[in-house]
């Protein structure tokens, strides 16, 4: 019983990475990239497991990318900063823990992502809409049907699994092959994959 559930489970995980859409993929990669040489600063954030999704690739990308290079990535978690957030939460309001700190960090061409597994957490999406009127660039990451967030953001990495853990799971699988890829191509435009060469 325990075995084939896992095999199921594990099934069905590799059917909703086989979903994503892997010309979003390589955008995302891209604004990454662009971010990194252009010095702009990312921004994730997340409620729940999503949350801690974020939590960890920012470990990732500040400490691990940039390991022995002279510029480093410029990364930050929303969602890291406990006292932050619950103050904000007791004396505005839950949905504007995201958006207020923001205000105080985003500049035009930064990247703000929001990860959310259904797409509709209010807090995701009130800095977003924050982040859009604001000229910063938007990701979303999602599962389900996308909810609002994916039609809301300008680059949409949507998970399409109607279950919030494998779409927790595709998302860090997600963010681990982007952090490997700038790793191993030591973030030089030229060495990331380019569109593929017609053939005769």
């Amino acid at each position: 019983m325990v075995r084939e559930y896992l095999a199921g489970y594990c099934a069905g995980l590799n059917r909703a990475l086989e979903g994503v859409q892997p010309e979003r993929f390589e955008e995302f990669v891209r604004l990454l990239e662009s971010a990194y040489h252009e010095e702009r600063q990312v921004f994730l954030f997340g409620n729940g497991g999503s949350g801690a999704t974020a939590s960890h690739i920012v470990v990732d990308f500040n400490k691990g990318v940039g390991m022995g290079l002279g510029k480093r990535f410029r990364v930050m978690c929303l969602n890291d900063s406990v006292p932050t957030l619950t103050a904000y939460a007791n004396d505005v309001s839950y949905q504007d823990v995201f958006v207020e700190p923001l205000k105080n960090f985003v500049r035009p061409g930064d990247l703000v992502i929001g990860i959310s597994g259904s797409g509709n957490s209010p807090n995701v999406l009130k800095a977003i809409e924050y982040a859009n009127n604001h000229g910063a660039h938007t990701i979303g990451l999602t599962g389900y049907n996308g909810g609002k967030l994916a039609a809301m953001v300008r680059t949409s990495v949507h998970v399409p699994v109607n279950d919030m853990q494998k779409a927790e799971d595709v998302h860090l699988i997600l963010l681990h092959a982007a952090f490997q890829l700038l790793c191993k191509q030591a973030l030089t435009p030229e060495a990331l994959p380019k569109e593929p060469k017609a053939t005769n």
